[in-house]
């Protein structure tokens, strides 16, 4: 049977899904040529599929941490605000508001 080919078109090529830990600990996923060696944008390693997963897992509970610490530090940072607002005779009312404070009510007793 005789094929077609049209001018500059390449041929069907299968890919692979390639798992790189970087050497920073960051990872990357990628998709190259079957058979082909895969050119790292910097240092790393071609790792399984399950190292690269169990890796992603460990990136998202630290980031899931630290977004934890940040927000407690903001509530933290409001709450000491809307104290402030508070202390210094501003209704409570206006003291969230103006605080961004949620929270509970003021431990100086409000208003």
């Amino acid at each position: 049977m005789h094929t077609m080919t049209i001018a500059g078109a390449r041929p069907f090529v299968e890919m692979a899904d390639l798992y790189v830990i970087y050497d920073d600990g960051t990872t990357g996923h990628m998709q190259v040529p079957e058979g082909t060696e895969p050119t790292l944008s910097r240092p790393g390693r071609v790792v399984s599929r399950d190292e690269y997963s169990e890796r992603l897992h460990e990136l998202r509970e630290g980031t899931a941490a630290h977004v934890a610490v940040l927000e407690a530090q903001d509530e933290a940072r409001h709450r000491a605000d809307y104290e402030a607002l508070v202390t210094a005779g501003v209704a409570e009312e206006s003291a969230r508001r103006m605080a961004g404070y949620l929270g509970g009510p003021s431990s100086s007793g409000g208003r």
